[in-house]
């Protein structure tokens, strides 16, 4: 079994990957003079909130707390991750949790297969590197040693997984070396082959508790993967609230001034087929015809060469050429959100989208596929629209609606950033991080 690392290509810039036939569609896109492999980690708030939050009740909101007993021993967490080449998605959720977990409740230590330069020199726990090619063969046997190794001399309690290959090869190495083991799952195992789905039956038995970050992915895991529901915790993504306030009032980057006063649909994705930026090419497409001054912003790193250049021939045949702008990696995308006019984000699968929550923060209104945690995040009509999976004419619709219609457009971005504050914020998270790992801990001394 080879790491499911999201593949090689995602380091690699469009320029680089599509090579001269990018010059001759220059035109498609424009450059923000942000360089993408410039990955400074941004800094996050060290205020957490305490809580004595049980599992499973509703996220903590930052006004309420309540103290935890100081003398329980602090956990010692290894976070274990396939990868940290980006700071989207899983990876920057790590980031983001070892950033704001208090050192006096949470010791934090990272290890990861493979990571970006830039990245380790930004993080502020100690990192671990055990570069592997192959799981199986020597190399393999090696690195599970060193991380053996990792776990008995740093005396770490508990390994929380991230990735294919974290959760089986690194969840089975964490097991056999003494340690508590919370495998994460953040998506519907649209990466599993049949080698996987056979992992995760030995995985999901030996896992002291699994970590779902939607209850869409927690009915995923007991119902595909057999989880004994009481293993299964809900945890969601947090926005940092505070760093959005503080950045929401800055004026917009110089970046992105040609498109200061237009009408600009914002999608944040790598391109990925999940990701669905085809579907949302071909709503804009629509829209177009209607409203053709329109702009249509696509800011995310290429992950996968073929459907990349599927998005690149899209956009030249439904004569997109003037209305679509592809702005690679934006490493912090509240400025460019601020000053959009809807987020729109046509998934074919998600766990929960860590994008849509960053829109919802900025007030900003957001057209979203019902897939994963959306639902759980939006109100249908009321704090955002849900469109079935692939149905672009819908989405084009509800797109002209909000374009249309500004007053209704900002009552509707008014709930969604009403919806993150009171449920999806950074403190909540961590709160419930904390409550997951004492209550792991008390169990585990408690059968001793």
């Amino acid at each position: 079994m080879q790491p499911t690392a999201e593949r090689s290509e995602q380091s690699l810039s469009l320029p680089e990957t599509l090579g001269v036939r990018w010059g001759s569609l220059a035109s498609l896109g424009t450059r923000t003079g942000i360089d993408p492999t410039h990955l400074t980690m941004q800094r996050f708030s060290s205020q957490a909130w305490n809580s004595s939050q049980e599992i499973g009740e509703p996220l903590l909101t930052p006004t309420e707390t309540v103290t935890l007993s100081t003398a329980e021993p602090i956990p010692h967490v290894l976070f274990l991750i396939d990868h940290l080449l980006a700071l989207g998605g899983g990876e920057g959720n790590l980031l983001k949790v070892v950033q704001l977990l208090p050192p006096d409740r949470v010791r934090c230590t990272i290890a990861t297969l493979s990571i970006d330069a830039a990245i380790q020199k930004s993080i502020s726990v100690p990192v671990h590197v055990f570069p592997l090619r192959r799981v199986y063969g020597l190399t393999g046997f090696r690195a599970a040693w060193r991380l053996r190794r990792l776990i008995r001399s740093e005396k770490i309690d508990i390994v929380q997984t991230y990735f294919e290959t974290s959760n089986l090869w690194g969840g089975l190495v964490a097991k056999l070396s003494g340690a508590l083991l919370l495998s994460s799952r953040r998506d519907m195992g649209i990466l599993r082959k049949a080698k996987h789905r056979l992992g995760y039956q030995v995985i999901n038995r030996i896992s002291d508790r699994v970590l779902a970050v939607s209850e869409e992915v927690k009915r995923f895991c007991i119902g595909q993967d057999h989880v004994a529901p009481a293993k299964v915790s809900v945890i969601y993504n947090g926005v940092d609230l505070q760093q959005i306030t503080e950045v929401a009032g800055q004026e917009p980057s110089s970046s992105y001034s040609e498109f200061a006063g237009k009408k600009i649909v914002t999608c944040l994705a790598n391109l990925r087929r999940v990701k669905g930026v085809d579907v949302f090419l071909r709503a804009a497409h629509l829209v177009c015809q209607q409203l053709p001054d329109t702009i249509f912003l696509i800011a995310g790193s290429l992950y996968e060469k073929e459907y990349s250049r599927e998005v690149l021939d899209l956009v030249e045949s439904l004569g997109l050429q003037n209305n679509v702008r592809f702005l690679e990696f934006v490493e912090n995308p509240v400025p460019l959100l601020k000053m959009s006019s809807i987020f729109c984000m046509l998934s074919r699968s998600e766990g929960f989208c860590n994008a849509l929550l960053e829109a919802m923060a900025c007030g900003v209104p957001s057209v979203v596929s019902r897939v994963g945690g959306n639902p759980e995040a939006i109100t249908d009509g009321q704090s955002g629209f849900l469109i079935p999976v692939e149905d672009y004419q819908t989405a084009a619709e509800r797109l002209l609606f909000l374009l249309r219609n500004p007053d209704q457009a900002r009552q509707i971005g008014e709930a969604g950033r009403v919806a993150v504050f009171s449920q999806f914020s950074a403190s909540a998270m961590i709160n419930s991080l904390i409550s997951l790992y004492s209550d792991m801990m008390t169990k585990r001394r408690k059968q001793r």
